[in-house]
């Protein structure tokens, strides 16, 4: 049994054996790390709502799990309700539960907002923080690892945790052809095209002076022999970067730069789509309207100008 579900639950307790079942099931069908995570900690916290055996479970504690909830964000319990809903199907589908309690539950609405790019300038800052597009000779691997790393996220428009999983066999550097396999959320594969020459330079340096030829593109230890740097672990590396070049920058921020940016210059919003790997228009028709205040900006910043010439 997973060590975490028998500190906190204990061996006793009548869900234990069905979340480990469950997590391992989740972790076959080749669910990342950090989902694997997230779905633990839910699902643990839920069972404090249930004392009884998962046959036995109904739409009640649920209820009363989700009216506790209601101090954090409707994109958090949305994601805590969908942890319980995709343990409830897979014990349906385990002939564990007769019937599913969460189709007695209703879902939760998350309102549309826009996402928040970083400046260019300051994203900018914090790579420079970390090291040089042309590294000193003596630079330590890992600030060298990291410089990669989080330029990858930026130039591709990737989550970190989608990078972070990267393998050195994902890259294609053929000249003037240059690509990366990125592999998403939901099991999706797809190709992004490597078009900035100075960082092709600096991921071929990095290559380089760790001596990889397969495996794991972004390595935990320092010596490079280690697994694939967890999310956690950069998000720790790239916040203390951020304070570092005095700059505050979500690492999600780097995503939306990117998609921003290429909104910005006139790409079409389909070949954004494909290029950050959503499934439909209308998540990435986000950036658009994110265009549209840039514009109002600029206009704004006229008439000011105008206004100015005319006093």
């Amino acid at each position: 049994m997973n060590e975490v579900i028998a500190e906190q639950l204990g061996r006793g307790h009548p869900l234990a054996t069905h979340l480990d079942d469950f997590l391992t099931d989740k972790r076959n069908a080749g669910a990342s790390g950090q989902t694997i995570r997230a779905y633990r900690g839910d699902l643990l916290q839920f069972t404090a709502y249930c004392d009884g055996e998962l046959g036995e479970l109904s739409a009640a504690p649920i209820r009363a799990f989700l009216a506790d909830l209601g101090q954090l964000s409707a994109a958090t319990r949305k994601r805590k309700r969908a942890a319980i809903a995709s343990f409830c199907r897979w014990a349906v589908r385990h002939d564990l539960l007769d019937a599913n309690p969460m189709d007695r539950i209703d879902t939760i609405k998350v309102p549309k907002t826009l996402p928040r790019p970083a400046a260019a300038a300051d994203v900018a800052k914090v790579l420079a923080a970390i090291c040089s597009r042309r590294p000193r000779k003596d630079l330590p691997l890992d600030r060298l690892r990291d410089r990669a790393l989080f330029e990858t996220a930026y130039v591709c428009g990737a989550r970190a945790a989608d990078v972070g999983g990267l393998y050195v066999e994902d890259l294609d550097l053929r000249m003037d052809d240059e690509h990366v396999r990125i592999h998403g959320k939901g099991g999706s594969v797809r190709t992004v095209l490597l078009d900035d020459r100075g960082y092709v330079a600096l991921l071929k340096l990095y290559l380089a002076r760790a001596d990889y030829t397969a495996g794991p593109l972004f390595r935990a230890s320092i010596n490079g022999y280690g697994g694939p740097l967890s999310y956690d672990a950069a998000h720790h590396r790239w916040q203390g970067y951020c304070t570092a070049a005095r700059v505050e920058i979500d690492i999600h921020q780097l995503r939306h730069a990117h998609a921003t940016e290429l909104i910005n210059a006139g790409v079409s919003i389909e070949a954004v789509r494909r290029r950050l790997g959503h499934a439909s228009t209308e998540t990435t028709q986000l950036y658009a309207l994110l265009d549209d205040k840039v514009a109002d900006a600029e206009i704004r910043a006229a008439r000011r100008r105008r206004d100015r010439a005319t006093r």
